[in-house]
């Protein structure tokens, strides 16, 4: 190891991906460094499912345990803090954090998650991720057979409805604002028994972040126990595209199948890559990211 860098890799961001990444290497001896400013993109989410071994757990007490085992590796070690800034030098990277320290690897993994945009909808902020839902096979089963809507329109309030209709049948899609459905979509929406609400939206009436109703302009009300959407988002973390790291058309950061962006050296894994937010989909590709950035070291120093 040169002496300029103290670690073999740094992974930005410390829950499933980032964690997953960490195991793998810290199992290789690898001298890694897992910074984590502590706000996970689920934090809000009272239980994870759909993941063996954990399904109904809290996202918190996975991810405690997770930490604990990573820490079992004296290889592997934390720090608590934003990073801000990060630069490529002859031997690797440097990432600056906002607290003012620099640390150095040969490598980098950003498990870094994406922001979520909420819509100018009150309450829809203090629901998301516990009665306002993105995933129907992280939660649907917990709602099935009860009363739900989907808010959208267009293309994905279509194929978002048909989707969700294998929970529950009854299903009502809300387009907030005039429908953009095609005739064909519309009347095959209503062939199945899932009504159409164009009103606009002012409102998420909640106990707690557990939907009640809708409160639409103009004073009428809907109960609903749950609601599907997809919000827009940003990227977490501004540094991999500051690197030179590509974004595809989504907005996700660029990856191969072994989970290495544009730039050599340089790993990505969990929701910045894609759109499967799961437990599980983050843990496999940062399982991966780990394994197969630790190869790339081996094969570099192998002569």
């Amino acid at each position: 190891m040169s002496g300029n860098n103290p670690f073999d890799v740094i992974i930005i961001g410390g829950s499933y991906s980032g964690l997953a990444a960490g195991m793998a290497l810290g199992r290789a001896s690898r001298k890694v460094l897992i910074i984590d400013s502590g706000v996970p993109c689920n934090r809000q989410t009272p239980y994870s499912h759909n993941f063996l071994t954990q399904d109904g757990v809290p996202p918190g007490e996975i991810a405690l345990l997770a930490k604990q085992q990573v820490g079992n590796y004296d290889t592997v070690k934390f720090f608590d803090g934003l990073a801000t800034r990060g630069i490529r030098t002859e031997t690797g990277f440097e990432i600056h954090v906002a607290s003012g320290e620099m640390f150095s690897a040969k490598k980098l993994v950003f498990a870094t998650g994406i922001r979520d945009i909420m819509p100018d909808i009150s309450g829809y902020s203090e629901c998301w991720g516990i009665s306002v839902l993105h995933c129907p096979y992280c939660h649907g089963y917990e709602i099935r057979n009860e009363k739900t809507g989907i808010l959208g329109n267009g293309e994905f309030g279509f194929e978002f409805s048909a989707l969700i209709s294998n929970w529950t049948n009854d299903l009502t899609l809300f387009t907030n604002g005039k429908s953009t459905l095609t005739y064909e979509q519309t009347g095959k929406l209503e062939s199945n028994n899932i009504k159409i609400v164009e009103t606009e939206i002012e409102k998420l009436e909640h106990d707690g972040g557990y939907l009640e109703r809708i409160l639409f302009k103009g004073g009428t009300k809907l109960p609903v126990r749950a609601l599907y959407a997809r919000s827009g988002f940003h990227q977490n973390c501004t540094i991999p595209e500051a690197l030179g790291c590509e974004l595809n058309e989504e907005g996700y950061i660029g990856v191969d199948h072994l989970q290495r962006t544009s730039i050599r050296g340089v790993f990505a894994c969990g929701d910045n890559t894609n759109r499967i937010r799961t437990v599980a989909n983050s843990v496999a590709t940062g399982t991966t990211a780990g394994m197969m950035l630790n190869k790339e070291i081996i094969l570099e120093e192998f002569k």
